[in-house]
């Protein structure tokens, strides 16, 4: 691998790992990136989906304590399998629907305006939501381990329509879970969570998928993105926990409607080309 591809997937694994647990849609970032640095193809569409396990492992040694705990007691103890049971609930429906709908999804949504309009919309919700949450003083729930299976079930049903290009799987997922009672925190650590099978479920189907596609030789370009996303995604992990115990997410909000300009002009310009 030459200097100038090391640098190419660097550059990538830091855009995944900033953009992956904000409510901002890693996947348009990544486009723009790639279309910028001239990083594109089939196996760069590979390389974008596994490079997410760097930025999953992140959240993984963040809750580390947490998850080993778990591990340790899931088979005496109630509050884990709870837990496991509700990240299980979570994940299903986004898989069923993502099995269902995904080869429509690429051929129709995956277009410029759609995705624009995906950023603005979602930007919109954040707003709506954060403004009601305003006016709430105790949020119904406050900790990840009080949710219950109806509570999973919701904001895996609100992180399906992350598979509409440009909405966010964390964007989702931590606005539908602060619509329906969570707390910003609880809503954040969750998605965290649930990033965890999401992420390396996407990576083993890809991998999987697009087998004749790869070789050894990939094994440089892939891990090497995926430690610098990693690092990244452990530095915003910890940079947005700190962050919303004093902020809410409305300037994430007014980013997104700039982006989604930003995708319309670029699109329209021909600086990208966004059906990659």
């Amino acid at each position: 691998m030459d200097l100038t591809l090391a640098i190419k997937v660097i550059i990538m694994g830091i855009v995944e790992g900033l953009t992956e647990f904000l409510p901002i849609s890693s996947t348009g970032h990544l486009i723009l990136a790639g279309s910028l640095l001239d990083f594109t193809g089939e196996k760069v569409k590979v390389f974008e989906i596994v490079i997410q396990a760097g930025a999953m492992l992140a959240v993984c040694w963040e809750y580390r304590v947490k998850i080993f705990r778990v591990i340790l007691d899931f088979s005496s103890d109630i509050g884990a399998r709870r837990f496991v049971l509700n990240l299980a609930v979570a994940f299903l429906p986004a898989v069923v629907l993502g099995l269902i709908f995904g080869k429509a999804i690429k051929e129709h949504l995956f277009k410029p305006v759609p995705v624009a309009l995906a950023f603005i919309v979602g930007a919109f919700i954040i707003l709506l939501v954060e403004r009601r949450n305003r006016r709430i003083l105790t949020p119904r729930v406050d900790s990840v381990d009080d949710m219950s299976i109806t509570d999973a079930l919701k904001v895996g049903l609100a992180q399906c329509f992350a598979l509409i290009p440009g909405t966010s799987r964390s964007g989702a997922s931590i606005i539908g879970a602060m619509a329906f009672g969570l707390s910003r925190r609880a809503a954040t650590e969750f998605s965290f969570f649930l990033a965890i099978p999401t992420l390396f479920g996407a990576t083993i189907y890809s991998l999987y998928k697009e087998r004749d596609l790869l070789s050894a030789a990939d094994l440089p370009m892939f891990g090497l993105g995926a430690l610098s996303a990693f690092v990244s995604a452990f530095l915003c992990v910890r940079w947005l926990l700190r962050f919303i115990s004093t902020h809410d997410f409305t300037v994430f909000a007014w980013y997104r409607i700039v982006f989604g300009v930003l995708v319309l002009v670029t699109a329209w310009t021909g600086w990208v080309v966004w059906a990659e």
